[in-house]
């Protein structure tokens, strides 16, 4: 995939992480694992590597009986995004 593809996906992953982070519906564990994740995202590295770090952090919390609907449905696209830019 493309370099500048690959950097505007993230831009978008990056702004649902941020609009979950802000939600105070969303509880605690759950917003410190999308920061985590965004961290991961955002570090040096290969992009391939932050990539799966992010994965891992936000699956973890996907099926969390706490998380709200419509921020289940957030995580999910957030997934969707980066599984799409993982190769």
């Amino acid at each position: 995939m493309e370099e500048e593809k690959v950097v505007e996906i993230i831009k978008q992953i990056n702004m649902y992480i941020d609009m979950l982070a802000n939600d105070t519906s969303v509880p605690k564990n759950v917003r410190t694992a999308i920061n985590e994740a965004k961290n991961k995202l955002n570090a040096e590295g290969a992009y391939t590597i932050r990539i799966a770090g992010a994965i891992y952090s936000i699956d973890s919390i996907s099926n969390d009986i706490n998380l709200p609907t419509q921020a289940r449905t957030v995580v999910w696209n957030i997934l969707s995004l980066l599984e799409s830019i993982k190769e």
